[in-house]
């Protein structure tokens, strides 16, 4: 048997197998609370097969919201609304991690449901646009946040990785990758603060070391991990001293004794094998694919020992039982990418299994 489809473990849970849901964020918490709805219990649900489902980004604050219909993690109703998701994942015997999201700088004043401006390390605007309902429109020029402020958002991390734990989610991902706060501040053109807090490969390290301490504080190391992406440009990121950086927050991580570390690998690849080192514990990898996607091909990295989980995304989309079609080498559905933000269910939970069922809840 490959290794892919023995038992894995991240943290405290035993996995059934070493396939990952990645987070993909679908936009689809309607309502004033923007919390979790059955529709999105019963997508998770169908997904359960995964050895670890991570959930699309989670706002930890209001201000830290970045798109439309974005759920969060911040209020009762919200945690209400995951716990029916929780639940369901459970029923169908999944293992289920929240990825805390804040998104910094990449937002805008229309997505918000009250007044706010977005925030980031720095008052530097990010290169290109975000979609609102009102359309595309360029990135605004973020608040430069204070020392209290910072203070604050760490706790706000906190908050709501115990939040997550009263909802039934069996541990938190940091979003620390792709452009969002936590990589605003690793980073050399996002973060230009000459206090502690940024100016050196170390202190821009220190946030996200800050906040994943206070998260495992909250809940527990085993239950607490982060996703990375070295070298990733997206939402206008530069990192010119990248290995320093990565070094030193690997170092800070391993102090700590994460659940795991997600490494999403843009430009970089080859550094992948000196974090894989560098790293004491579990590495889940969604490995580059220019210009395609991960797909069966990459389940060789966890036989190579290069990782110990691989992460799926836009297939898990159209396959809800991808660990099935893996195993069995089957056919593998499209997904429709025109349907993967906002709507209704169409291209969301009507995509049939093997056996040609969709299961609702």
């Amino acid at each position: 048997m490959r290794a892919t489809f023995t038992p894995g473990r991240v943290g405290r849970q035993e996995l059934k197998n070493r396939i990952v849901m990645s987070p993909m964020t679908r936009s689809r918490a309607f309502g004033p609370e923007l919390a979790p709805t059955d529709m999105m219990a019963t997508y998770y649900a169908q997904r359960a097969s995964a050895g670890l489902i991570i959930t699309e980004g989670t706002q930890p604050s209001a201000v830290g919201q970045g798109y439309p219909n974005t759920p969060g993690l911040h209020t009762g109703a919200q945690i209400a609304g995951w716990r029916t998701v929780t639940d369901a994942v459970h029923a169908e015997g999944g293992v289920i991690y929240a990825q805390l999201m804040h998104t910094g700088r990449i937002g805008h004043p229309d997505n918000y449901r009250s007044a706010q401006q977005p925030v980031g390390p720095s008052p530097v605007k990010a290169e290109g646009q975000i979609f609102t309902q009102a359309g595309l429109q360029d990135f605004v020029v973020p608040r430069e946040l204070s020392a209290a402020e910072i203070s604050q958002t760490i706790r706000d991390f906190a908050d709501a990785a115990e939040n997550a734990i009263t909802a039934g989610f069996d541990g938190v991902e940091i979003h620390g990758a792709n452009g969002y706060l936590v990589h605003q501040f690793l980073s050399t053109n996002a973060n230009r603060r000459t206090d502690d807090w940024g100016s050196s490969p170390r202190n821009r390290s220190r946030f996200a070391l800050e906040v994943a301490s206070a998260v495992a504080e909250a809940i527990g190391n085993d239950r607490t991990a982060i996703r990375i992406s070295p070298a990733n440009p997206f939402n206008d990121i530069e990192e010119e001293d990248l290995a320093e950086t990565y070094h030193h927050l690997l170092d800070g991580l391993n102090g700590i004794g994460l659940s795991y570390l997600h490494v999403m690998e843009s430009r970089a690849p080859e550094f992948t094998r000196e974090l894989r080192q560098a790293f004491n514990g579990a590495l889940i990898l969604n490995p580059a694919t220019p210009g395609a996607r991960t797909g069966p091909e990459h389940l060789a990295l966890i036989d190579e020992g290069a990782a110990d989980l691989v992460s799926f995304g836009q297939l898990f989309l159209s396959n809800p039982d991808l660990p099935e079609r893996l195993a069995s080498g089957t056919e593998l559905a499209e997904p429709d990418m025109s349907k993967v933000y906002g709507g209704d269910e169409r291209g969301y939970i009507d995509y049939p299994t093997l056996a040609g069922s969709v299961s609702r809840l």
